[in-house]
């Protein structure tokens, strides 16, 4: 007879609260035998079967009518593989008992895990399909260390927490479970009883799909196999390199007409990696694409950070667009968002009744401009949780570049707080030192392991060092948003020309700290939304002047020190702000003759141009690459400066940013010879006044600017031109 299980322990079972589960069901040593003990509510029938010999070796008791069974195989003291055959009413099953299998996670990942240093924990935690003692299933493991019970509910076992009670791994708290017969494409979640005795039921953090809202169910799916970073990707990423972002909102750029609905990763993979080839940019930027709750986020707000949104397919199709964007000889930078998260009730936030993942203290934890949760970046496991996120979008999808958001609210614990809503530091400081070293080891780590991938700052302050390396104590970014630069220039093109000249210095400001960081120039979304007008709007003056203006400062933009970054529809001059929940205005380049498509043939010519003239990029970080030949004219509002490459090729670039054309206007110049005129941006094909030099110009032995040599030039009337040296 076996041994009579605890009624109490059964109980507990059925109520789903038993928090070892190993320790009772499945296979046991007994004083008399081996016992076997199922959990198999509303079953008839339940045999033992051996696997090896495929024959029934005992049957299981029903010793609780709610279906729980017990049976004894008397003089039997080594455990082996076993089935269980299973009745149902009028139907038979032969099944594999998930509490047959012993501990899952390796000791050194427990290890590393728990240090917070696992290079790739998304390996091993999460829902992951294979092959355990010649059975199909799937691994589960999830972090949730202060809660009483975990089990894994899905449309496999009725979504009842009782069938599948997990096993804690005390020496981390990871709490894991291996189902046989679950597949991949099955839904589930964990369903979890907390430290307070409340039950929620919880997405996997590390889930590689996700139902889209309203849904919230995590989906079993393969882990990606790793893509190889290719030469060509590595050379395009580098600081000697053109660099032309288009940064983009896949459900915006361009919908159906028909209904207003999203483009497919399958149609963007045509149309919007066609459309930027064709503009000349190098790369494309992502605005976040992981698994979001709410639209109105634009994905700044993400809690599946594991999962491609499901807005526009799946992952194997977001996947496939990332290899369309490289079969196109263009880069991915991907919006990434390690700062904060929403506080969704089946997200991260007290996820296992404590702030596992978040600071407790709302001081330090709480978002008060978003209304969102800040990581712990000082827990092990939170930081390993994210780092790795950034390695495994990197290396499982081919993703370039991650550009990280707000990084100025994650370095310093008085952001956006007033005196009294924060707390300092270990030292009294201001500074997240937590964050900052997350930040270092992140960077480091995707330097080291993934050559020729790059991480971005959008860091708003002077925060010395972000794209130093850590051991010169800097953040180790690549490259860093010139938000500065980006402030000061703008508000300069908002002004009436007549007042630009007791402004002057905005234009010329930058250049004192250009090579202070390895910067990008940004003109993102950040600047068409919430009121700040279209680029076409911020321009003064009537239409024919606010499309000259606009022109004229991307022809500055793309020849100052610096890369590029243009947000999706200020290729064109849209005419409205952004709205995430429509198209652009693509009618508008419906006129074969317009301003519009005069600006978006500009954009595309200096694309183009950028990446022919290596004077434009190759010394973007080295002061030998930029000298000023005009800078204190600001009665005319006029700029004039060199760009060079290190061989010594030179291209001159002139700026007229007030709407009276400049004639026989003179420039000192370091080198005589012929200067061929290879842009205007009040070019006629740009739907300007086609004021300009005729090709080229000749220096003149006529000292200027502390120079023997000496342009006379035509500047056309709120344009810039480029002016090439060639050898006579």
């Amino acid at each position: 007879m076996p041994v009579l299980p605890d009624q109490h322990v059964i109980n507990q079972i059925f109520s789903g609260r038993y928090a070892d589960p190993f320790s009772f069901l499945g296979m046991h040593e007994v004083a008399a035998g081996l016992e076997v003990r199922a959990l198999l509510p509303d079953a008839d029938e339940v045999w033992v079967i051996d696997t090896q010999k495929q024959s029934r070796v005992a049957e299981l008791r029903r010793y609780d009518d709610r279906g729980f069974f017990v049976g004894l195989m008397p003089r039997r003291k080594k455990s082996f593989s076993y089935q269980l055959e299973v009745r149902w009413g009028d139907n038979r099953y032969v099944i594999d008992d998930a509490y047959r299998f012993g501990p899952l996670l390796e000791e050194l990942d427990i290890w590393l895990l728990a240090e917070g240093t696992h290079l790739r924990p998304y390996e091993k935690l999460g829902a992951h399909p294979l092959t355990l003692d010649g059975v199909e299933g799937v691994m589960f493991a999830v972090w949730a260390p202060n809660a009483t019970r975990v089990s894994v509910v899905g449309d496999f076992n009725y979504w009842d927490g009782r069938r599948h009670p997990m096993r804690l791994r005390r020496e981390n708290g990871i709490w894991e479970l291996f189902i046989p017969a679950v597949r991949e494409g099955q839904l589930y979640k964990f369903e979890i009883i907390d430290c307070r005795g409340n039950l929620s039921l919880r997405a996997d953090p590390y889930a590689f799909e996700a139902q889209m809202r309203p849904e919230t169910a995590s989906v079993v799916r393969q882990l990606p196999a790793p893509v190889a970073f290719s030469d060509d990707r590595r050379k395009a990423n580098q600081f000697n390199q053109p660099i032309s972002v288009y940064e983009v909102h896949l459900g915006s750029w361009r919908r159906h007409a028909a209904n207003n609905y999203w483009l497919s990763y399958g149609e963007l993979a045509q149309e919007l990696v066609s459309y930027v080839k064709w503009m000349g940019f190098t790369h494309i930027e992502l605005m976040p694409i992981n698994e979001h709750p709410f639209d109105g986020s634009w994905g700044y707000q993400p809690l599946g950070m594991y999962a491609p949104t499901r807005r526009y397919g799946s992952p194997e199709e977001f996947k496939a667009f990332i290899d369309a964007v490289h079969d196109a000889g263009l880069n991915v930078i991907l919006d990434w968002v390690p700062g904060h998260f929403p506080s969704d009730s089946h997200g991260l936030a007290q996820f296992d009744g404590t702030a596992l993942y978040e600071y407790a203290d709302p001081r330090e934890g709480y978002h008060q401009d978003w209304n969102t949760l800040i990581y712990n970046y000082g827990r092990h496991e939170v930081r390993n949780f994210l780092s790795g996120n950034g390695f495994y979008w990197i290396e499982r999808y081919g993703i370039d570049g991650l550009r990280v958001d707000a990084v100025a609210s994650m370095i310093y614990r008085d952001y956006s707080r007033k005196e009294g809503q924060w707390i300092p530091n270990y030292y009294g400081g201001r500074e997240n030192l937590e964050a900052i070293s997350f930040l270092r080891y992140t960077n480091q780590t995707i330097g080291r392991e993934l050559g020729g991938a790059v991480t971005l700052a959008e860091e708003s302050t002077d925060y010395p060092g972000v794209t130093m390396p850590p051991e010169a104590n800097g953040l180790g970014f690549h490259y860093k948003w010139n938000m500065g630069w980006m402030n000061d220039t703008l508000r300069y093109m908002q002004l009436d020309p007549v007042h630009r000249k007791y402004h002057h210095n905005l234009l010329t400001f930058g250049v004192l700290y250009a090579y202070s960081e390895n910067f990008i120039l940004p003109i993102s979304h950040d600047e068409v939304v919430h009121g700040k007008g279209s680029m076409l709007d911020k321009m003064p003056g009537d239409a024919w002047q606010k499309f000259a203006n606009l022109r004229a400062y991307y022809g500055f933009m793309w020849a100052h020190p610096g890369k590029k970054l243009l947000f999706m529809g200020c290729e064109f001059a849209q005419g409205r702000e952004w709205d995430f929940n429509y198209s652009l205005d693509w009618h508008l380049l419906e006129e074969p003759y317009g301003w519009h498509k005069g600006v978006q043939h500009l954009v595309r010519d200096l694309n183009f141009c950028y990446r022919d003239q290596s004077a434009l990029y190759e010394l973007d970080f080295n002061p030998r690459g930029f000298e000023w030949l005009v800078v204190d004219d600001y009665e005319n509002s006029i700029f004039a400066f060199a760009r060079r490459d290190e061989q010594g090729n030179e291209l001159i670039v002139i700026s007229n940013f007030t709407p009276v054309p400049r004639y026989g206007y003179r420039i000192g110049v370091s080198r005589p010879g012929r200067y061929h005129e290879i842009m205007n941006t009040d070019s006629h094909y740009y739907r300007g006044s086609n004021v300009g030099n005729q090709g080229h110009v000749y220096t003149e032995p006529y000292a200027s600017h502390h120079r023997e040599h000496s342009l006379s030039v035509v500047i056309p009337p709120l344009a810039t031109i480029y002016l090439r040296r060639e050898d006579v």
